[in-house]
């Protein structure tokens, strides 16, 4: 039997990547990615069942690695003061920074889902993050709106529409392919646009 031959798997997804960032996953085709990469049909299938396991192949490190950074995110939210709560609503230079450098690195499989995984199994995955998201920022609110530090009449739906329009603010970078400095300048814009403490009405943060 002949050796599985492992140097054609990088090129296949290399080849994958740019038809798939060109032409978006429903146009995207299996014939012209096997003719970039210079390997047969049956080459790519023996590695991929159809298109939809050769797209995930190239965005479920990144979906990962999202899954472990918003479970990290955890915590017991009674244990908090009030100024800790305050602050988790604050978006920072330092954590705006991070986040945008995260999706840098990840730019490739990041750009994939929202951008080009229409008519996907990943074409809801907007919706899908935020409601990760949401499930934990909500007890966050919560605990502030029990303490009295926030209005308490934020819904989880409400909650998710809000969401949703603040990660439209960074997702709209990578749709529109930016540059990294561009991505940079949009980071400071994105922490002057948005208010968490007055969207949910927190009082002064304590000294």
């Amino acid at each position: 039997m002949a050796a599985f031959d492992e140097a054609i798997d990088p090129m296949i997804r290399e080849c994958a990547m740019e038809e798939f960032l060109e032409k978006g996953f429903t146009n995207a085709s299996l014939r012209n990615i096997c003719a970039q990469a210079g390997v047969t049909t049956g080459a790519l299938y023996n590695r991929y069942g159809s298109k939809e396991e050769l797209f995930q192949a190239l965005v479920q490190a990144t979906i990962d690695d999202i899954d472990e950074v918003i479970a990290s995110k955890s915590v017991d939210y009674s244990l908090m003061t009030d100024g800790q709560l305050y602050d988790m609503w604050t978006l920072t230079e330092k954590y705006m920074d991070w986040w945008f450098g995260f999706m840098i690195d990840h730019r490739g499989g990041f750009t994939l889902l929202v951008k080009c995984s229409g008519g996907s199994r990943y074409q809801d995955f907007q919706h899908e993050l935020v409601e990760k998201v949401c499930q934990e920022t909500y007890k966050c609110y919560r605990a502030a709106a029990d303490r009295g530090l926030a209005r308490g009449d934020i819904t989880p739906r409400e909650l998710h529409v809000l969401t949703t329009a603040f990660w439209s603010t960074m997702f709209e970078p990578f749709v529109h392919g930016f540059t990294d400095e561009e991505i940079r300048l949009h980071c400071q814009l994105t922490i002057q646009f948005i208010d968490w403490h007055r969207a949910l009405g927190f009082r002064e943060r304590n000294a």
